[in-house]
């Protein structure tokens, strides 16, 4: 009976041990993938900034700029796109739209973002672009990979289409979770015209014609939940400018905005919850279930080994009693 239980007990120590390289390195790239489907938006927020008023040209003072950023997954587009690059995909169609104090247009930027669903590099297709012009990504966008790392990454500019390092800046605590903290500098770089623009009648191809030029600078920072790869805050310090041409009526330049830009505190306290619950399952796949199981399977293998040496070597027999002497009848 103990050896059979012996070997009952080593079969489950091997399937434990087995189990926990597979999930880490078989179950874990396979499962912990974007959503095809995902919706996400993130409304941000730039108290006091400086706004260009586009009727008078004249920079003003605003108590208030609203930028919506919205990503929502093409799961056809997604489908597609996967036949051909053999892996699975994600393609977000974001949109960055800005709003003034008053509620009206500012600015809106579309973006289309095709990337690995598990490791977030970009693939390569048809329709990958910002505001209508086709781009070929490199470096990420929007998110770290999951199981991020202490170093630097090469990050994806939608204003200037191009990629630059962003550096990792040390190790912080936020909201109760451990973050990574990242910040990228974008020099004051020469950037197209947003194709929509908040006056009627006035074009990306009418400002062209006058000699004015749109330059910006940023620097962002993120705070990014390593295990995810998720940021859970982000902010940025912004500016544009209009420079030369006949639009600014001789000045040789003007604000059109400068600001900075932070998380509206609700979709924060949304992003840490959601981040928190994400995390979770995760580290069910790196952490809790290789580890458990293989601590599991140890301890089944020695338990095993117990019983079979008990099964091996029995206790010796207890000595017989002595036969008590009968009466002898006279």
């Amino acid at each position: 009976m103990r050896r059979k239980a012996s070997l009952i007990l080593l079969a489950c120590a091997v399937f434990c041990a087995a189990l926990s390289p597979l999930t880490r390195w078989y179950a874990f790239p396979r499962l912990a993938r974007i959503p095809a489907n995902q919706y996400q938006d993130v409304v941000l927020e730039a108290k006091n900034a400086t706004l260009l008023d586009y009727g008078t040209m004249r920079a003003r003072k605003v108590p208030e700029v609203t930028i919506v950023q919205t990503l929502k997954g093409d799961v056809t587009a997604a489908e597609k796109i996967e036949k051909s690059a053999h892996r699975p995909v994600v393609v977000w169609n974001a949109l960055s739209y800005v709003q003034g104090p008053d509620g009206k247009m500012v600015s809106e930027v579309p973006e289309r973002y095709i990337f690995d669903a598990h490791s977030q590099a970009p693939v390569h297709a048809t329709g990958e672009m910002v505001d209508g012009d086709p781009v070929e990504r490199t470096g990420i966008e929007f998110k770290w990979p999951f199981l991020a790392q202490k170093r630097d990454y090469e990050y994806f500019d939608a204003q200037t289409r191009t990629t630059g390092p962003i550096h990792y800046r040390g190790t912080r605590e936020f909201r109760g979770l451990k973050v990574y903290y990242f910040e990228q500098t974008v020099p004051w770089t020469k950037v197209p015209m947003p194709k929509s623009m908040p006056v009627k009648g006035i074009t990306p191809q009418t400002v062209a014609r006058t000699g004015t030029t749109r330059w910006y600078t940023t620097v962002r920072r993120f705070w990014v939940e390593p295990v995810t790869g998720a940021p859970v805050y982000g902010e940025e310090s912004h500016q544009e400018e209009l420079r030369g041409g006949t639009l600014l009526g001789g000045r040789a330049k003007v604000t059109a905005f400068a600001g900075d830009v932070k998380m509206r505190e609700d979709y924060v306290e949304h992003t840490v919850a959601l981040v928190r619950h994400n995390r979770t399952l995760v580290l069910a796949l790196t952490s809790y279930v290789p580890w458990g199981s293989l601590t599991l399977g140890l301890l089944l293998l020695a338990l095993s080994l117990v019983l079979e040496a008990r099964a091996r070597h029995p206790g010796d027999p207890a000595p017989a009693r002595a036969a008590e002497p009968r009466p002898v009848s006279a």
